[in-house]
Parts: structure tokens; sequence; C-alpha cells
């Protein structure tokens, strides 16, 4: 069975910025031991606006790496997301996203998905 990481914008941010060598080495050994990363839509549409231009390149080396895979946000998806928290739909479609493949949600701030009422294990970079 193959494993993976979802990454929410935070996460995708910490990687594209250079700021964190631990969101690095989390891209990396994914990327060595043939794991699949999940960006889930709504992150990286958030990480593309947040993110100075400098930025960009390292964002898109990431997008096309063979092993990410971007969970589109369908007509289907929207609907779930919604439900879970109309207040956060980027942190709710990453949600939706670590409870549908039963991976880790990779992320810097841990505390913001304890409101959500599921089963989701968290991965915060320091």
């Amino acid at each position: 069975m193959i494993g993976g990481r979802v990454l929410d914008a935070s996460a995708v941010m910490a990687f594209a910025s250079q700021q964190s060598v631990y969101a690095a080495a989390l891209v990396w050994t994914v990327v060595e031991e043939h794991m699949v990363l999940v960006l889930p839509s709504a992150a990286v549409a958030a990480a593309w606006s947040q993110l100075e231009d400098k930025y960009h390149p390292v964002l898109e080396v990431l997008l096309r790496l063979p092993n990410t895979v971007i969970d589109d946000l369908d007509a289907d998806r929207a609907r779930a997301v919604g439900q879970l928290a109309p207040h956060d739909l980027e942190a709710a479609h990453a949600v939706a996203c670590a409870q549908r493949r039963g991976w880790p949600l990779v992320t810097t701030n841990a505390a913001r998905y304890r409101e959500f009422n599921v089963e989701v294990p968290a991965e915060e970079l320091p």
C-alpha cells in the first residue's frame, strides 16, 4: 500500500519559501520513498496568493513533482468541504483530503484543526 502526506497551505508555504528545513526534508523523503504528496487545490491557491513572487518557481517545482497529486475541488468535494467548516474552506479541504486517504495532515499550526470533529492525525512542522 502506498502512503503519503497531505500538505495544508502553511506546509506548502514553508517548503516554497525555503523557511523550513523540516518541510524540505519531508518533501524530499516522500520523493525518495516513492510516497505521495497530496496538495488540496485550495491550499495551492492560498499559498500562491500569499507567497512573494520570488518563491513561485519553488512552488512550481513542488507542483510538478511526479509524486504530487493535486486534489481538485470539484462539485462533490466542494459540498463535502463546505459542510466540514464553512468559515475556513482551505483548512476544511485539507481535512477532507486527509480523511479520504487516511493520511497525516502536515501543517505549521496543528491547533487550527482541533475544532474539526474528525480524527485526522496532524504532523506539525517546527
